[in-house]
């Protein structure tokens, strides 16, 4: 429940709208970055890795996380906005954590070739949003189930990646 004091805090549309476009413009970003290195290792190296038979085509990748991405934006912009920074700050700061953790995993992954180090990272993504989803749920529901996807979707990619690491060691 909102008490007065709470609800003075809450900020007004406009300031809303723009934090929403700066959530928006963090997220993707990070999108941005991480694709820029993926890119120009997945033709030849990615290509020559084994893979499971469940690995789904390349062009998947980019749709999922463009929904995953568009979700985690409007769920921390949804947390923001029903607390502000001063009740959501632990919520917000371990969406800060998984965010930066989901930039570095292209970079591992992809950019680096160090697949276990990319699985170790996607471990510790998986679990810091499992506590962020958690976190979230103290302050917002819609901006929880924001985030099931995303859980989802890494429990798959931490699978995948275990995998692919296991058939190329």
């Amino acid at each position: 429940m909102i008490s007065e004091s709470d609800a003075a805090a809450q900020p007004g549309w406009k300031q809303g709208l723009a934090w929403l476009a700066v959530s928006v413009i963090l997220v993707f970003a990070a999108s941005r970055i991480g694709s820029a290195v993926s890119f120009a290792k997945i033709d030849p190296w990615y290509a020559s890795l084994a893979k499971p038979a469940w690995t789904p085509p390349n062009a998947v990748f980019g749709r999922v996380w463009t929904v995953l991405y568009v979700l985690m934006a409007l769920a921390a912009w949804l947390v923001w906005r029903a607390s502000g920074w001063r009740r959501g700050k632990r919520a917000l700061l371990l969406y800060a954590m998984q965010l930066t953790l989901n930039f570095l995993w292209p970079i591992l992954f992809f950019g680096l070739g160090w697949v276990f180090a990319a699985l170790i990272d996607a471990v510790a993504l998986w679990a810091v949003l499992l506590a962020t989803l958690l976190e979230f749920r103290r302050h917002s529901t819609l901006a929880t189930a924001g985030l099931v996807p995303y859980l989802l979707w890494m429990s798959y990619a931490v699978f995948l990646n275990w995998s692919v690491w296991r058939l190329n060691v």
